[in-house]
Order: structure tokens, then C-alpha cells, then sequence
């Protein structure tokens, strides 16, 4: 990988956490995903204007994607406004390649590899790790893992998808079908509270980590885009020790890094 390329990729990592970050802060996270979600949308079509290239076979998955992402981003503000992001973002990012790999190996009946097998076992440590020993936040965790399914959901979907679009044309079509009904549910006044820079930032946020996200898959093979990109999980983790305004376990942050060894061992196996 080229210094170009693990630039991209570990700032589209460093992205995706930020914006992460300014959601699971926010005082309404509901409104405040609906914001971004919208934000998002207006950011991603002229981008999707100027590439636009899809094709009618990628309709189908845009509809599954979109639904799937609908429920990511109601699960996910739900997520964070029951637990802080040092609980819900590790779990979350680090369990979706978990489920991938399952459904790839179930339904699809591709094999299995050492490293593979053994970064399932890595990212399970993690998770215990962050969650902790003891009784509580089962719920918590429930809903964390629920996110992650919808991570895997849209991501296996999507493979299929953008064999037939332009990447930002697609996740643009994908965004919109998810805006419209959660921006509709959330309601103008929650909206317009809600509606401040902050918002709008993580709005940016998710156009930019994506859009890096696919400049370094131009310079670099997706295995090990995908294994450093987990790197976020760390990032957030850390970030939330030094700069947060309640501590943060330092098992947590062990279990982050846990989860991020077993997400690269999945992805370069």
C-alpha cells in the first residue's frame, strides 16, 4: 500500500469516527440523524450529477439498501442516545464483518481461514472486553450488535449493487430513500431544533469518509482498506479517553484495539 493510499484510508477511519462522535453527543440524536441524513443527501448530488451512472439492475438493491440503511440509522440513534460511543462503536463496526463473514460462508458457501477463524475469536474477546464482566447493559449490547447486522446487511447488498452504478450516484439514491421517511417520522420542529452546525458537520462527515474511503480503494486492494479502516474504532475509543467528559475504562479501550485486530485478521484473511 502506497503512503497515498494509507493516508486516504486512515483519514476516511478518522472521519468515520468524528462524525460517529458528534452523533452519539448530541443532545437529540434522533433529530440530529435525520440532519445529517439530509445533510448528507444535499452534499452527495452534485457529486452524484456529475458521475452519474446507474443502471436499472442496481434498482432493486438501491430499494434493499436503502431500507436497511433506514433501519441502521434508527437503531443507531437509538444506540447512542441509551450508551456512549466507546460502547456502541466498537461492538457495532467490529461485529458487522463477524456477520458477513457467517452469511458468506452459510448462505454462500465460501470458506473459511485460519486467520479468518481466528479474528472471529479476536473480535468476540473485544466485545466482552468493552461490554465488561458482569451483569447489565445486555440491552445495550443487543442493540449494538443490531447495528452491526445492518452494517453486514447493506454492505453484502451493496457488493452486488455497485456492480451496476457509480459508487456516489448509488450511496446517493441509497441515502435519499432512507432520508425521506426518517426525516418525515422525526417531524420539521425536531429538525429545526436539532439543526445546528454539529449536524450538519456529521453530515459532511459521512460524505467525506465515504468519499476518501473510495479514493483510496483506487490506489489500494478493498482487503486492506477494509482491515485499516477498523482503525476508526481505536481512534474513537482514544479520543474519547483523552478528550471525553466522563472516563473511559481502560479495559474498553483494550477491547477496541482487541476489535480492531480481529476485524483486520477477517478482512486480510
Amino acid at each position: 500500500m502506497t503512503l497515498a493510499a494509507l493516508a486516504l484510508v486512515l483519514g476516511s477511519a478518522a472521519v468515520h469516527a468524528l462524525w460517529n462522535a458528534l452523533l452519539a453527543d448530541a443532545d437529540d440524536t434522533y433529530a440530529t440523524t435525520a440532519v445529517m441524513l439530509v445533510s448528507g443527501v444535499l452534499l452527495f448530488a452534485p457529486a452524484a450529477a456529475l458521475t452519474w451512472d446507474v443502471e436499472g439492475e442496481a434498482i432493486p438493491f438501491v430499494l434493499a439498501s436503502g431500507a436497511l440503511e433506514l433501519v441502521y440509522f434508527g437503531l443507531l440513534a437509538t444506540a447512542y442516545a441509551r450508551a456512549d460511543l466507546t460502547f456502541v462503536y466498537p461492538v457495532a463496526r467490529g461485529s458487522a464483518p463477524v456477520v458477513v463473514l457467517v452469511v458468506s460462508v452459510v448462505v454462500l458457501g465460501a470458506g473459511i481461514s485460519g486467520w479468518q477463524a481466528a479474528g472471529v475469536l479476536a473480535v468476540a474477546a473485544g466485545v466482552v472486553l468493552v461490554r465488561g464482566i458482569g451483569p447489565g447493559r445486555g440491552s445495550d449490547l443487543a442493540l449494538a450488535l443490531c447495528v452491526g447486522a445492518c452494517i453486514a446487511g447493506y454492505t453484502l447488498v451493496d457488493d452486488h449493487g455497485l456492480r451496476h452504478a457509480s459508487p456516489i450516484g448509488y450511496l446517493a439514491l441509497v441515502l435519499l430513500i432512507a432520508a425521506v421517511p426518517y426525516a418525515a417520522v422525526v417531524g420539521p420542529a425536531a429538525m429545526r431544533r436539532a439543526a445546528t452546525p454539529r449536524a450538519v458537520l456529521a453530515g459532511a462527515g459521512m460524505f467525506g469518509a465515504y468519499t476518501l474511503a473510495l479514493a483510496a480503494l483506487e490506489l489500494a486492494e478493498a482487503a486492506p482498506v477494509a482491515a485499516l479502516r477498523e482503525t476508526g474504532v481505536v481512534m474513537a475509543a482514544v479520543g474519547a479517553a483523552v478528550l471525553g467528559r466522563a472516563p473511559v475504562p481502560a479495559a474498553r479501550v483494550a477491547g477496541a484495539v482487541v476489535v480492531v485486530a480481529g476485524a483486520a485478521a477477517i478482512a486480510l484473511g
